[in-house]
Order: C-alpha cells, then sequence, then structure tokens
C-alpha cells in the first residue's frame, strides 16, 4: 500500500499575469537532500531547507532580463547554474549575492535546458536537440551549435540520468502532430531517434517522466483521455542503428478522467509499481475537483488521494520520498511512502504485521489446473463452469469486442448486456482485460443507477471475481449492491476489494446489523463462509465439557483476585456455557459481519463513522463479536484449515473501536451492563495472555543470546538461569 502524509507549504507563489503560466519553472535538488533549489518563472532562484520550510538565499536578476531555464546543482564544482535570456549562462556559488557580479558566458545557440545528476557532469540541451557538456562550452563559449532537429520539430521535454557510468540526455519532440525520443548517449556519443505510437485522438501527452530500473529507462506519459502509457529503452542499446525507430508502448493505467479530458495534469513514477498523478478528479468525489493520487499498476488500484486547492497546471516533482506540488498560491511538499508492491499488499494483508491472516476463498490456479485442468474450488469454479457453458453456447456467434460490449450497455435489454458480459470476461480473450472490467463495470453501475428497473446481478459479480476490480475504479459498485439488497455482491466486494473507505465499511456494517434475519437467510451467500458459521454454531452444540469437567468461563481470565465479574443477567449461573449456544444473529447475517469484521480500514478514518449507529445496533454487534470470541476460546472448536476467518486480533479490534466511539451510551443503557462485564473479562483474558507471551519471548531471546559453552565434553549437565 501507499499512503501520502501531511504535507506542508514550503513558501508562496506569485500569480503570473497570465492564466496558462505556472509560477514555477522547475525544483532541483541540492548536494543536500533536505535542499531545494526553486526557480520562479520570472526572476529568482531560492534556496530552500525544505524540513524547516525556510530560505537559505535568493538570486534575482535585473529587472527586464528573464530567466528562461531552470537552475541546477553542479554536484561536482558545488556551483549552481541558470540560463537567463536563453542565451546567457550564469555560474555562482553559496557566497555570492548578485547574480550580476558572477561569471556569466554567452553562447552562440538558444538553451533548452541545462540538465544536472550526481555522478555526472552538467549538460547544455539546446533547442536544436544539440548537446554540449558544460565545461567544454564554458571553455569556448562560441564554438558553432548543430541544428539536430527538422525545421518544424520543437522540443516538449527533457532530462537526464547516469547510469552504469554512461550519462544520457533523453528529450521528446513534437513535428505536425508526431512525437519522437530521443536517447543522446554521451562518452562516447551516440544519438538514437524513436517514434511515439500516435494516440487516437491525436491528443499530445500532457507530461513525461523517465526512470531508471533494471538496466532499462522507462519512459512513462500521460495522455488527456487518462491513459498512462509506458516505454521502455535498454541502456546498452544497439549502436549504429540509423533512421527513427519504431518505440513499442504498454498500457500502464486508465485513469478515471471524469466527464471530460484532462486539462492540466501529470504523472510520475515513484518506484516499478506505483504512480503519482496530480490534477485529476478523484473516483468518489464531485467533478470540478483536482487531487493528487497515488495509484498502483500492478493492480488498478487508487492507494492514496489528497484534494489540491487552487488553480493547477499539471506540474509535480518527486525527490528521495516528498512530492513537490505547486498550487494557488503555495508550493506544497507532500511526503509518501510506498510499500513493496505484492499481492498481499494490494489485498490489505500487510495491515497488521506479524499477525497470521486467513487465506482468502478465492483459489489461485495451480500447474495441474493448466496442465491437466483440474476443477478449483472456490468462487472460480463458478466463473470456469460459467465460460464451459458460454463456449459451447457462442461457438456459432461472431463474439463482440470490448467496444461493442460497451455499447450495448448503454441501449441493450437485461438479458443480452448480461449474456454478453458474462461470455467477455469467460472468455479471456480481450487485450488489457484487467483494464476493460472496470470499463465494463462503470457502464454497468452508471445505466443502473440512471434506470430502477436496469440491474444486472450476474454480470457485476462475474466482473468482480476476476480480481481485476478494486472500489477505486468503481466506486459506486458497492453502494449499488447495497441500494439493491444483493448481498451476495456485497460479500464478494468485501471479499476482493482491498481499498474500502472506511465510511462505505460502516455503510456496509449499518445495513447488515439492521437487517431482518428473515430478509438475508434465503439469499445465496459464498459457501465457505457459510460452512464456517455452521461450524462455529456447532461447535457450542457438542457440549462444552472436556475430560468431564466444565471450568467457569472467566475464573482464570480475571487479572483481579478480589473482584470476580459476575455472570450476565441473560446466562444461567449454574450453566456458564449455556450462552455459547445462541448467537445473537442468524447465519447468514453472521457470514455478512465476519466481511465487515476482515475489512482493512484504518483506526482514525473509522472511528468517526461508527458513531453514527444507535445503541441498539452497537450491542446488537458486541454481543456478536462476544459469542464468536468466546466460539474461538473453546477447545472444543477447530477451525477448518483455509476458511476465510475473522482473527482474534481483528474482533478484539473492533470491540475496542466500539467501545471508544460508543463509551458514554453504552454505561447508560441498563441492557448493556451484564455485557460490559463480560467484554472487560474477556479484554483482561486477552491482556493477561499477550503478557505471558512477552515473558516468554524475553526468555527465548536470552536463550538465543547465550552462546554455548565450548568446553562441553561427551556427558554434561548444565543449568540455565533465565531469571
Amino acid at each position: 500500500m501507499a499512503t501520502l502524509n501531511e504535507g506542508f507549504t514550503l513558501c508562496g507563489l506569485v500569480q503570473t499575469p497570465s492564466a496558462s503560466d505556472s509560477a514555477i519553472q522547475g525544483i532541483e535538488l541540492d548536494g543536500d537532500s533536505d535542499h531545494a533549489v526553486v526557480t520562479d518563472s520570472t526572476r529568482s532562484v531560492t534556496l530552500y531547507k525544505v524540513s524547516d520550510q525556510k530560505p537559505l538565499g535568493s538570486w534575482t536578476v535585473k529587472q527586464g532580463q528573464l530567466l528562461t531555464c531552470p537552475a541546477v546543482f553542479n554536484f561536482q564544482t558545488k556551483e549552481y547554474v541558470v540560463v537567463s535570456d536563453n542565451k546567457v549562462i550564469r555560474v555562482w556559488k553559496d557566497e555570492d549575492l548578485n547574480l550580476d557580479k558572477v561569471f556569466k558566458a554567452t553562447v552562440s545557440a538558444d538553451v533548452w535546458r541545462v540538465h544536472s545528476a550526481p555522478g555526472g557532469e552538467p549538460v547544455v540541451l539546446f533547442q536544436r536537440g544539440a548537446v554540449r557538456l558544460l565545461d567544454s562550452l564554458l571553455s569556448a563559449p562560441q564554438q558553432p551549435i548543430e541544428d539536430i532537429l527538422s525545421e518544424e520539430e520543437v522540443i516538449r521535454w527533457s532530462t537526464n540520468m547516469v547510469a552504469e557510468k554512461q550519462h544520457f540526455v533523453l528529450f521528446t519532440t513534437e513535428q505536425k502532430g508526431e512525437h519522437f525520443l530521443y536517447v543522446q548517449r554521451l562518452n562516447p556519443n551516440t544519438l538514437q531517434k524513436y517514434r511515439l505510437e500516435r494516440e487516437d485522438s491525436g491528443a499530445p501527452p500532457l507530461s513525461f517522466s523517465a526512470s531508471l530500473r533494471d538496466k532499462h529507462i522507462n519512459l512513462l506519459y500521460l495522455y488527456r483521455n487518462g491513459c498512462v502509457y509506458q516505454s521502455v529503452v535498454a541502456v546498452r542499446g544497439p549502436v549504429g542503428l540509423e533512421g527513427v525507430q519504431a518505440l513499442p508502448r504498454s498500457l500502464r493505467l486508465r485513469l478515471p478522467a471524469g466527464e471530460g479530458e484532462l486539462g492540466a495534469a501529470s504523472a510520475v513514477a515513484l518506484d516499478e509499481a506505483h504512480v503519482a498523478v496530480v490534477g485529476m478528479p478523484h473516483p468518489s468525489a464531485r467533478t470540478g475537483k483536482d487531487f493528487l493520487c497515488i495509484w498502483n499498476t500492478n493492480f488498478q488500484t487508487l492507494q492514496a488521494g489528497k484534494e489540491v486547492v487552487g488553480r493547477i497546471h499539471g506540474q509535480v516533482w518527486c525527490y528521495l520520498g516528498k512530492l513537490f506540488v505547486p498550487h494557488g498560491k503555495a508550493l506544497s511538499v507532500i511526503p509518501y511512502e510506498c510499500q513493496k508492491s505484492s499481492l498481499a499488499s494490494a489485498l490489505g494483508k500487510l495491515r497488521h504485521a506479524g499477525i497470521a491472516v486467513s487465506k482468502s476463498s478465492v483459489a489461485v490456479p495451480s500447474w495441474n489446473t493448466l496442465l491437466h485442468g483440474d476443477q478449483p474450488q472456490g468462487p472460480t469454479k463458478i466463473v470456469d463452469t460459467r465460460k464451459s457453458k458460454l463456449r459451447r453456447k457462442s461457438q456459432s456467434a461472431p463474439a463482440l469486442t470490448v467496444d461493442e460490449v460497451v455499447e450495448l450497455i448503454k441501449t441493450g435489454p437485461v438479458e443480452e448486456v448480461q449474456r454478453e458480459v458474462e461470455a467477455l470476461v469467460s472468455r479471456g480473450e480481450a487485450q488489457d482485460l484487467q483494464l476493460s472490467v472496470g470499463w465494463l463495470a462503470r457502464h454497468l453501475v452508471a445505466r443502473s443507477q440512471a434506470e430502477t428497473a436496469f440491474y444486472t446481478p450476474g454480470a457485476l459479480a462475474q466482473l468482480v471475481q476476476t480480481q481485476c476490480l478494486c472500489h477505486s475504479v468503481c466506486p459506486d459498485l458497492l453502494l449499488l449492491a447495497l441500494e439493491h439488497k444483493d448481498y451476495f455482491l456485497c460479500q464478494l466486494c468485501l471479499q476482493l476489494f482491498p481499498d474500502i473507505p472506511e465510511v462505505v465499511t460502516c455503510a456496509c456494517l449499518k445495513t447488515f446489523i439492521s437487517v431482518p434475519d428473515g430478509d438475508v437467510e434465503m439469499v445465496s451467500l459464498e459457501p465457505d463462509s457459510v460452512s464456517l458459521m455452521e461450524g462455529l454454531v456447532a461447535a457450542g452444540a457438542r457440549g462444552g465439557q472436556q475430560n468431564g469437567f466444565s471450568p467457569p468461563l472467566f475464573e482464570e481470565d480475571s487479572c483481579d483476585a478480589h473482584h470476580q465479574p459476575k455472570p450476565p443477567q441473560h446466562q444461567d449461573k449454574k450453566n456458564p456455557t449455556l450462552q455459547l449456544e445462541v448467537c445473537p444473529v442468524g447465519l447468514h447475517k453472521a457470514v455478512l459481519l465476519n466481511e465487515v469484521l476482515q475489512t482493512p480500514y484504518s483506526d482514525n478514518l473509522l472511528l468517526p463513522h461508527l458513531k453514527d449507529l444507535n445503541a441498539q445496533q452497537v450491542i446488537l454487534f458486541l454481543q456478536y463479536l462476544h459469542f464468536v470470541y468466546l466460539k474461538y476460546s473453546q477447545d472444543v472448536y477447530t477451525q477448518t484449515p483455509g476458511l476465510r476467518s475473522p482473527t482474534v486480533t481483528q474482533i478484539i479490534d473492533w470491540v475496542c473501536l466500539l467501545l471508544d466511539a460508543h463509551f458514554t451510551v453504552l454505561v447508560m443503557a441498563p441492557d448493556a451492563k451484564g455485557l460490559l462485564s463480560n467484554l472487560q473479562s474477556f479484554v483482561k483474558s486477552q491482556v493477561k495472555l499477550f503478557s505471558e507471551l512477552g515473558k516468554i519471548e524475553g526468555s527465548l531471546q536470552e536463550l538465543h543470546k547465550m552462546k554455548p559453552s565450548k568446553d562441553i565434553s561427551q556427558y554434561s549437565i548444565e543449568v540455565i538461569e533465565l531469571f
């Protein structure tokens, strides 16, 4: 998972006369990772200490002069370099105060950018495509500069990097609607030109970003329709190829662009699986708002989002775990964190480190399945069964493409739409199925919201079962399922969506706890989850005695020897295990509540929404949590391996959250007195358990630290004292 931490304002921005111009030309790192060099759009360069939000120095050119290139830091000489009026290169140090009195050199051609990277000498890229090392250029400023580009070809973006002791300068150009990538290698000098694939709409890319990974240069570019593509160039590419080479691309992300195309937006790669995007609408927010978001390209999930207030220009810089975003009248610095992308993190399984989480009920195809056709268990079995049936039915009928199915969704009848969607997903032949599933789901949900009579539960369930869908891609799907009382679809979403917001989780909890048992008992739910609850209820029915002895429930759990908790009013004092046999909710309602317990959440975000529950709902939910905990505490209950079920830690976490949110109400409610007493007892038992485990852990650590004696003979007796 990725997170955006609390940001802060680095500096204020002066508004430019033109609404289309940005107040910042560029941001570069100083030699220190905590220093940033900010060049504004006109005349000033300022050095900031980022952690203190304090300027350390500022340099300005005279009135009438303009800075036409962002200032950079020369890592070799510890100097700053900037270009004014396109041709004047200025070099200065920290102690210099006046840019007019520093070293200046006028070159013979207009400069596009000066680039600098750690481990390499600064390079100068001219507007006509020529590249020079800074030192060699300053030694002969008036040397002739050749034209590399055609007459109507202009540079749109550039960067540089150092890889395997090789210096690269990358820049993209545009000519009559065509876009090209130039890769200039230095020492030895080689230049390669690639043609980027053209978008169907003919629109130019909004932004470019380049990163170095696994001896390859990865170029990431964003289009107005929300598509993020990636092209890869080998560091040790073929040398001597002439002409323009075709540069293949792959679609990494399809962003929801809202009602129209993106205006000012930018995307930058954070690591091999995460991309930060600024200037796009949030899938769950209304139009007209811009956000900074982090997306996972491996699983097409929205990991984090933060609203950006004020006018933006589609600019974002990324340095050492910090994002620099100019917006409105401020330049904000927003720290971020990205965990290593894996299926476990995408499914929310890394929320509690060190805690075993039950396996997902969704079966993973094995080699036997692929080679011999063995049928898997769980929800994927339903998909495979439908696939075989639909394949037999559709052998004679032509298969529809994704675009044709989308057009059918807009106007077609329910039966035909459901049939074609299921056939398309079952074939698994659609290109970029992971992206197409989200597209299909959004159109199905949009029409279901617009037309009350239109609803396709089977198609939506199958789209969710592909595991190519998440809440951020289709944020209205789960709420639509709640509205239609489609509890099976709700269960699938809770199981397979890793990014459900806390407000939606609480909406599901409120619906499940309020629905009458009779309304949900006839609903078909996922079989394994129902089997889990059947086994849980049946465990107490078989009896709570072991070896002819049935101990009191709380006698050993109490930490206070002088105060034993009283049995609850509704429990038989002579037989304390009697209450364990009665589940306070129906079987299927319990299954749905288990899914809520296992949904990933953040404590601080979930707590405010839990306060929307009324007292009766909270008491009923606490009674169920109490029931499940006591069932888990029975030695006669043995959980079936492989079944997805809530853990004891999850149960206790929810108990604590509910008590925090409604403590005053529960203390005043007469019906909750016995329940609170029992909850206090089993929380104490957990405290005592973890205390004893801590002692055992300390003992094991001491044993691990002890070094075995070297003079041990063949027979010896040793005494180890731990305390």
